[in-house]
């Protein structure tokens, strides 16, 4: 939490600056954007686990890092929402997750804008800013409000799109922020009763899905050789009243196929 919160202020404080100068360079795709503040907070990131974890690894969205699973390893995301953070729409994060044999034991996201701080460690509850949560009493899916997101790739985003058109009159309705870990942090304050996405990297859900899980959310990780028929780059994340008929809408939706 402390290293998450030095990054978000880094992120607020360089970003007037990092779009002045022009600092914006593409990843994937045109639309894929990465700033110097990016750049600039995983580098603070690794700086200060190297002074109080050193020797430990670290996988970063910017700077990559070792890719097998075993045994300890850190999980940023600079900013989560990058496009958000170019624009000025306050709806960005910094994310940061200790992954002990790949699960999940520690997390924190914190939103730079608003400086709110989002928290869960294994076996010890889900927080923001101290007050415990709790997910959605949600038991109809025809009365929940899911979160979604699309990739940067126009193939996979219409792909993506057709699965949404389907499932909109199953639901309350819809809602696409673009920052998953603030998505996973808003099932699990009941801001929204479920999340579903394709394609997302480890460091995109690493601490919100943990906070999501801590706080009573059913939850299903992309994971190769998924025998379940949603693909094994599909996340699911969704109150437990609504989590199965959930998953059943997405299948009918044919959202294995994104």
């Amino acid at each position: 939490m402390r290293i998450a919160r030095e990054a978000a202020e880094l992120a607020r404080t360089v970003r007037d600056k990092a779009v002045a100068d022009g600092s914006v360079d593409t990843k994937s795709t045109e639309t894929d954007v990465v700033t110097a503040g990016d750049r600039a907070v995983e580098r603070l990131v690794r700086e200060r686990l190297a002074e109080l974890r050193p020797g430990e690894s670290v996988l970063g969205e910017e700077e990559g890092g070792e890719g097998a699973l075993d045994g300890l390893r850190w999980v940023v995301d600079p900013i989560d929402g990058t496009v958000n953070y170019l624009y000025g729409f306050p709806w960005y994060s910094v994310s940061l997750a200790a992954q002990v044999d790949g699960r999940s034991v520690a997390g924190a996201v914190v939103e730079p804008a608003s400086g709110r701080v989002w928290s869960a460690a294994a076996g010890h509850g889900a927080y923001l800013d101290g007050r415990r949560l709790r997910v959605s009493a949600a038991g109809r899916l025809d009365l929940a409000l899911i979160g979604t997101g699309f990739s940067y790739s126009v193939q996979r985003r219409s792909a993506q799109a057709a699965v949404v058109s389907r499932l909109m009159s199953q639901v309350r309705d819809i809602r696409r922020a673009g920052v998953a870990s603030l998505d996973l942090c808003a099932v699990a304050a009941g801001w929204l009763d479920g999340v579903f996405e394709v394609g997302l990297n480890r460091w995109d859900w690493a601490a919100g899905a943990l906070i999501a899980a801590e706080a009573g959310a059913e939850l299903r990780l992309p994971a190769p050789g998924s025998a379940d028929g949603l693909g094994d780059e599909m996340l699911v994340c969704a109150a437990p009243g609504i989590a199965k008929e959930l998953t059943e809408a997405l299948l009918r939706a044919d959202a294995g196929s994104v």
